[in-house]
């Protein structure tokens, strides 16, 4: 059973700087598998998350089209846990952070939520102009 626990967030100002952790328990990496990073927004309660960033088992990663070059995710393997680097904060970024795991690589479908089958609690993120 794959457990996730995340850390990190808070409120910064617009510009700032933010990083999330999400650690792992229970992963296994001789199969296949992706992590990712998902948020959902103040006042959208319902649909879909926007996802924000993914890794796969390979290494390699794709990100949301509006965090790209501003966002890094990475992976520590030795310690079980996946890092968002948030930098240049922006208002438009503030919502609840949650990272996922599937037991599948992306398959060029990195943000499809019904692929991820374990979440972890969400975390806040809160930037202020």
């Amino acid at each position: 059973q794959v457990q996730l626990v995340q850390s990190g967030g808070g409120s910064v100002q617009s510009g700032g700087a933010l990083r999330l952790t999400c650690e792992a328990s229970g992963l296994t990496y001789d199969t296949a598998y992706a992590v990712a990073w998902f948020r959902q927004a103040p006042g959208v309660a319902r649909g879909p998350r926007e996802g924000v960033a993914a890794i796969d088992i390979d290494g390699s990663t794709s990100y949301g089209s509006s965090v790209k070059g501003r966002f890094t995710i990475s992976q520590e393997k030795a310690e079980d846990a996946v890092y968002l680097q948030m930098n240049s904060l922006k208002p438009e970024d503030t919502a609840m952070y949650y990272c996922a795991f599937r037991r599948t690589r992306v398959a060029g479908r990195p943000f499809s939520e019904w692929e991820y089958h374990y979440w972890g609690q969400g975390t806040q993120v809160t930037v202020s102009s």
